[in-house]
């Protein structure tokens, strides 16, 4: 009999996708949990006033160099507003595991398999300074100890809210599940669009790129890794 784990309650931003179809639970064996979570709650410590200063100049210069005049009234305050969502959209610098975890690491015997999908995330491209966003699927393999369920999406805004390329947030989420739980295997799937891709350069819309990260009995056994990817694959046609 398949066990339910309750959905992650509800918070204001940012909203995740569709709910789990109750056809996708049949994918799993018995004795795994599957948890989808609907919202987060982002906490993060605010700027200091000097730092919103120094990153507002930089744009005011930038904004200046495209020959606009940043004293007329639509651009006057623009540039603060422009520092203050770019420190927004990095503040995983100032963001750590353990502080995110806060302790929600709890001791259990059981060794059902753990399904997190759907969490939503934001990162900036390093390399272009532009959004890339999608969705993340965490998966473990308990080795005597489960985490707070909301912790998976803590831990994945801790490394999204930086500059990032994908196939390094991906494999940045893993071991810092690793690194908390010591459990028997981690699997991660980010599946993201990227503007860099969609609005300069090749300006291909509609595409997305699929990172995998597997380790310990997810790499090692292949029956496991295709039941967990057969879980979020048909979750994404849903």
């Amino acid at each position: 009999m398949i066990r339910h784990i309750s959905t992650l309650a509800r918070a204001p931003i940012p909203r995740c996708l569709s709910s789990i179809s109750s056809s996708t639970h049949n994918l799993l064996p018995a004795n795994s949990h599957i948890s989808h979570p609907r919202r987060y709650i982002n906490v993060h410590p605010a700027p200091s006033e000097e730092t919103i200063k120094k990153v507002a100049d930089a744009y005011e210069e930038i904004i200046s160099a495209t020959g606009e005049d940043v004293n007329r009234e639509g651009l006057q305050k623009t540039p603060v507003r422009a520092a203050k969502a770019f420190l927004y959209l990095t503040h995983g610098y100032s963001l750590n595991v353990d502080d995110v975890v806060n302790g929600a690491v709890f001791h259990e015997k059981g060794e059902d398999l753990v399904v997190v999908r759907d969490i939503s995330f934001c990162s900036l491209c390093e390399h272009h300074l532009v959004p890339f966003f999608g969705k993340a699927s965490i998966a473990y393999y308990p080795n005597g100890k489960v985490i707070g369920l909301s912790k998976l999406a803590r831990i994945t805004s801790v490394f999204a809210r930086r500059l990032q390329i994908q196939e390094r947030l991906t494999r940045e989420i893993a071991d810092a599940v690793i690194k908390v739980l010591s459990p028997k295997g981690v699997a991660v799937t980010l599946e993201a669009t990227h503007l860099c891709m969609s609005i300069r350069g090749v300006q291909q819309q509609g595409t997305t790129t699929v990172t995998h990260t597997f380790t310990g009995v997810f790499e090692e056994n292949d029956s496991l890794r295709h039941q967990y990817l057969s879980v979020i694959n048909n979750n994404n046609k849903t």
